[in-house]
């Protein structure tokens, strides 16, 4: 699963070529894992690996809209096939100008206290993810893991860290490489 995963993201979320990051950093590549999430074999893959990765005193998923909101949905759906249901909730990138006025959404299928993981397509430097560890702990949930598809290794897993979260990944920029192109054995 992780191989054809890694050949659907070169397909269909990689590009090379030089790019300004939302975090205001170049690179020399492009990930837009949303191609890739979004498309029914890629939904299926991503929602089985990142499950895979949680932990077992996880009983929900989360992230913050646009990116997560694929993985929270294919997570969802591959926890309750494998006989582990775990219901997703979105984060808001502002609160909801009416009504409850509240930045998450699926709030109603959690109890305080609930452990819960964040989701993310890809960390840079983490200040996303900072940000909506804040917002889910204000809504009265514990964050007991952050897992992403692609940690491009540019300081996000660090500044995560520093504040007691490690930064599980499907793969790294090289690990996407390597299991996209496998090496013939010797």
């Amino acid at each position: 699963m992780r191989g054809r995963l890694a050949s659907l993201l070169l397909e269909k979320s990689y590009r090379a070529g030089e790019v300004t990051l939302t975090s205001g950093r170049k690179s020399d590549y492009y990930f837009d894992c949303k191609q890739t999430a979004l498309y029914p074999e890629g939904a299926w893959l991503i929602g089985n690996l990142l499950f895979d990765l949680l932990p077992a005193d996880i009983v929900g998923v989360g992230g913050m809209t646009l990116g997560a909101d694929p993985l929270v949905t294919a997570v969802s759906i591959a926890s309750y096939l494998r006989n582990r249901p775990m219901p997703a909730f979105i984060v808001r990138k502002a609160a909801k100008g009416h009504g409850t006025n509240q930045f998450l959404e699926g709030l109603s299928n959690f109890q305080p206290g609930d452990r819960v993981a964040l989701l993310e397509d890809v960390v840079t430097t983490g200040g996303t993810l900072l940000t909506v560890i804040d917002r889910v702990e204000a809504a009265g949930l514990v964050v007991g893991a952050v897992v992403t598809v692609l940690d491009r290794k540019e300081g996000g897993a660090e500044r995560l860290a520093e504040r007691g979260f490690p930064l599980l990944s499907v793969f790294t920029r090289d690990a996407l490489l390597a299991a996209a192109n496998p090496q013939p054995a010797s």
